[in-house]
């Protein structure tokens, strides 16, 4: 992770920026921007232009049926043959340029799951239906797209479509970032992840601090899910993003120990009213509050991070209740909403190739690591109108503990190799699975 190129990948997937002129590249290390300019000048002058991207292939197996009814009627369903899939999770391209005089601009456009945003899945919560998904408007997702103004490595100012830099992954989201073979379950099923919205932010670094604040659209209350809880809030079906609410999201990173980041992030916002029937939520706020303490340390051949991530939805019982009833226009997934989700997630590796000189030498690293994440979106449960208590669906409480390995043959290509097992309350079956993938993340100009 402190190859040169590695760190300029950074700068743009990871809402991270261009420094004091424009060109240099920062993700908040204070290492990264002079990696950065020194990969920019190797050929004796700058260059204006840059491009890169990521990009995973994986494979799975899991060792479980895929049948809707798995969880509904669980015991039909304990011995049943496993499925398999392949996938290309996130394939992105990211662009930048410096316009000189401390503005520039940065780009990033992503390719989920090999294709359009639109697919055909079976609903586990409904009847088992065939049903036709749109995550966003739209053939491809622009998941950044931002002009900024730097007027100096502790001021910058950034318009545009940007990340909302809460929890985790949404801050460290490259395929090198982490050790599984997908993102991180925890945060990427209770929020938005990665998470992008159209805003303004200010943000800067100070000595061994850096902190960012952003002004944003609020969420839209009609996607809300009982599996999700909020994820689905930040797209939008159609050709603009609803913003009748607002919302703020700030986050602050600290960095005084060597190897060690330490980040506090939040956001609050309301979320009823971010609709075209806003007239259904009359009288609500449905106000999101999010609140998120991180870490990543990476020193002496090991790597842990880790991410406490807790929510909170006012209103729930009562956006519920209107969400039901839109289920049928294919606006809502009309489910039950938690009033509050939470999610733990922590993970740690050893480089065993850092005890063989000739493999440590050649810049080879192959980490063996554990990953152990908690999470419920439905952690606790609102009233409805009538004052009566939502029933939790403990479905989607689950547990989720991984083994696995990551080899780096060069700094910007890893393999993976994870197996997982997802354990449920003892109603249900658990999950056991086993991923491969391959990754790589850098700028190729």
């Amino acid at each position: 992770m402190k190859g040169k190129v590695f760190l300029m990948s950074l700068c743009l997937a990871s809402c991270m920026s261009f420094a004091e002129a424009g060109n240099g590249l920062d993700n908040g290390d204070g290492l990264a921007e002079d990696a950065a300019k020194e990969e920019v000048v190797s050929a004796g002058k700058k260059s204006r232009f840059t491009i890169g991207g990521y990009g995973e292939a994986v494979m799975t197996r899991n060792f479980y049926s895929d049948n809707w009814k798995r969880y509904t009627d669980a015991s039909k369903y304990k011995d049943a043959k496993g499925h398999g899939q392949f996938d290309l999770p996130h394939v992105v391209v990211m662009m930048g340029y410096d316009f000189g005089k401390g503005w520039s601009m940065g780009m990033e456009i992503e390719f989920e799951h090999g294709g359009t945003e639109s697919a055909i899945e079976i609903e586990e919560e409904e009847t088992g239906e065939y049903e036709s998904e749109v995550e966003r408007g739209g053939e491809v997702a622009l998941e950044q797209f931002w002009l900024q103004k730097s007027f100096s490595k502790a001021a910058n100012l950034r318009l545009g479509h940007i990340i909302v830099p809460v929890g985790l992954t949404n801050s460290n989201h490259l395929p090198t970032e982490f050790f599984g073979v997908y993102r991180p379950e925890g945060e990427n099923t209770i929020i938005p992840c990665t998470w992008h919205e159209t805003g303004i932010s200010f943000w800067g670094q100070a000595g061994d601090w850096r902190y960012e604040v952003m002004f944003v659209a609020g969420l839209d209350a009609d996607r809300f899910s009982n599996k999700n809880w909020i994820q689905g809030g930040a797209g939008t079906p159609y050709e603009f993003k609803i913003a009748n609410a607002y919302a703020g999201a700030a986050r602050i990173d600290n960095y005084s120990v060597k190897g060690l980041r330490i980040g506090l992030s939040g956001y609050a916002g309301n979320s009823a009213v971010n609709s075209l029937k806003s007239v259904n939520f009359d009288g609500l706020h449905g106000t999101v509050g999010l609140a998120s303490v991180d870490f990543d340390y990476d020193d002496h051949n090991w790597i842990a991070r880790g991410c406490f991530l807790y929510g909170h939805l006012t209103n729930s019982g009562e956006i519920s209740e209107v969400n039901r009833a839109l289920k049928g226009y294919d606006v809502s997934p009309g489910t039950n909403i938690g009033s509050d989700a939470m999610s733990v997630g922590v993970e740690a590796g050893y480089d065993i190739f850092s005890q063989i000189g000739k493999l440590r030498d050649k810049g080879q690293r192959f980490y063996l690591f554990g990953r152990y994440d908690y999470y419920d979106p439905m952690y606790k449960m609102g009233k409805n109108s009538k004052g009566v208590q939502l029933l939790d669906e403990e479905q989607w409480g689950r547990q989720r503990v991984a083994v696995g390995i990551n080899y780096y043959p060069i700094k910007n290509v890893v393999i993976k190799g994870e197996y997982s097992y997802r354990i449920f309350k003892s109603r249900y079956n658990n999950e056991p699975s086993l991923s491969l993938g391959v990754a790589y993340s850098g700028f190729f100009l």
